[in-house]
């Protein structure tokens, strides 16, 4: 497991990078996932330290909570798209537009639906195992 603090594990690294060599080896379609993750990691790995801490462990959370969701870059910020494409949830790090806080926003292939209103972007300032678990719950929802 990964201090919340430093972002992903020395593991976890390996983990991405092999997944991303077996895409690849998949064919035409896997090189496009492998591609797809290699841009979200690139995208991570661009941000300043505190922002790329928070989307590190939004990645590794939507890894696991939804694991059919598959990386890609969406106007240059990690997203995450559904099996027909539709981007469900994007990351936008603070540093991008100047603002004091990121933010994880659920877009409109998330189901989210609860009545008449619901959250479908939430900010984030700082992981904690609070926020874990409030995202892994938004995200089993989303791909529910």
């Amino acid at each position: 497991m990964a201090d919340t603090e430093s972002g992903f594990t020395a593991a976890e690294r390996a983990a991405m990078k092999q997944r991303a060599a077996e895409l690849r080896a998949e064919g035409k379609k896997g090189e496009k996932k492998a591609d797809g993750l290699q841009a979200a990691l690139d995208a991570i790995a661009k941000m300043d330290p505190a922002d790329r801490a928070v989307a590190e462990r939004v990645h590794a959370t939507v890894s696991t909570a939804a694991p059919d969701l598959l990386p890609k870059t969406w106007y240059g910020m990690p997203a995450y798209t559904n099996a027909d494409g539709k981007v469900v949830v994007a990351f936008k790090n603070s540093g991008k537009f100047g603002t004091r806080y990121s933010t994880l926003e659920f877009q409109d292939a998330a189901n989210l639906d609860d009545g008449d209103i619901w959250p479908v972007s939430y900010a984030i300032v700082e992981w904690t195992p609070a926020v874990e678990k409030k995202v892994t719950e938004a995200l089993r929802t989303a791909v529910s």
